[in-house]
């Protein structure tokens, strides 16, 4: 099933141009840019959320180990008003550069409220969670991120492991259907404002990245690798999303968020306070995640993004790649960050029939 409005016109070609030309294209454009002095965080227990709490739904945070033994961070969400078995739960995580106190929080709270067990996680070298270097993304890892956090899930006396969904926000959409493309515990895959990382990285927005664009970057990514090797660490460098004027209407658009006090900032959050390191975007320049999306078959997935996004694309090309069964919702008027935290935009009563539907034991 589809259910979708006609295509708006794209983002100014010329701006979209502009930042697939340039090195820092690869690397996802403003919201990837480098921060000094990455610090692994401490894990609280106070409520730091960038949305109020809920008095329908308890609280509590949780560590879990993944495959490859970092110990990740997560907040687990649980309706008050609930049985003492057999729940049906999801694991959330994103966006890309973000922490589970921000929009990932967020959608798990909204949902515990609707009666789910819910998991919003940092990923692996971000936020609470365990890895280092810090700051830094993993096509492979965080894709097993997803994995671990379904296997705490199903460890939960609470939770009946028959049915446990995903939902990945931005850039961990992506990172969501690959984790369903392998993992058959995953019963329902949904995803939010999706990004493909590995596309966008390895061929600028809207896939206009040149072979000559591509060697730059290449070229320009071993020689950071040698700087690093010389230094013993990971290269950092100015502060992400700091506005100079003139940059296209998306990136403001995600300043407007991660920067404001009243809506997204959180002083975790890479896209907020910090950035990637420079050699991130390694990995992503030649391993596609989602190769196998067709395989996620028999198993539902649900893309939800908006009409007026810069990011529509990866939606439509994933919905058109996915099998059946599945279903692309787009929402009316809205852009990327819309769906981070515009609770009026956000579909969350599809959301809720979705997984209910779904998620059966």
């Amino acid at each position: 099933m589809m259910t979708t409005t006609p295509s708006p016109p794209g983002p100014r070609r010329r701006d979209l141009l502009k930042l697939a030309s340039a090195s820092l294209a690869a690397l996802g454009a403003s919201i990837l840019f480098p921060l000094s002095r990455a610090k692994a965080q401490t894990m609280t227990d106070i409520w730091d959320k960038t949305f109020p709490q809920s008095d329908l739904v308890e609280h509590a945070k949780v560590s879990f180990a993944n495959r490859y033994g970092i110990t990740l961070t997560g907040d687990l969400y649980l309706p008050k008003d609930r049985p003492e078995t057999g729940l049906a739960a999801i694991a959330l995580c994103g966006p890309f550069g973000a922490v589970k106190e921000q929009a990932s929080g967020l959608y798990a709270q909204m949902l515990a409220e609707r009666g789910f067990a819910t998991l919003a996680f940092d990923p692996s070298f971000t936020g609470e969670s365990g890895g280092t270097p810090r700051n830094l993304a993993s096509p492979d890892i965080n894709t097993e991120d997803f994995s671990a956090a379904v296997d705490y899930l199903g460890l939960h006396p609470g939770v009946d492991r028959d049915r446990i969904g995903i939902l990945g926000i931005c850039g961990w959409g992506g990172m969501a259907l690959s984790a369903a493309a392998i993992d058959t515990r995953i019963k329902a895959v949904a995803t939010s404002t999706m990004y493909d990382m590995t596309r966008l990285m390895s061929k600028g927005y809207n896939d206009t990245m040149t072979p000559e664009a591509r060697r730059a970057t290449l070229d320009q990514l071993a020689a950071q690798r040698w700087r690093d090797a010389e230094a013993g660490a990971p290269g950092y460098g100015p502060v992400s999303l700091e506005l100079k004027g003139g940059e296209p209407q998306f990136v403001q658009d995600y300043a407007a968020y991660y920067k404001s006090k009243a809506r997204g900032f959180h002083p975790r959050a890479i896209n907020s306070n910090g950035s990637f390191t420079l050699t991130t975007a390694l990995p992503f320049m030649n391993l596609p995640i989602l190769t196998h999306i067709a395989e996620i078959a028999p198993r539902p997935t649900l893309l939800i993004h908006g009409e007026a996004a810069h990011s529509r694309y990866f939606s439509d090309t994933a919905f058109a790649a996915a099998a059946e069964p599945k279903e692309l919702l787009i929402i009316s008027g809205a852009t990327h960050t819309d769906l981070y935290d515009q609770i009026d935009k956000i579909p969350f009563d599809k959301l809720e029939a979705f997984f209910a539907k779904h998620l059966v034991a």
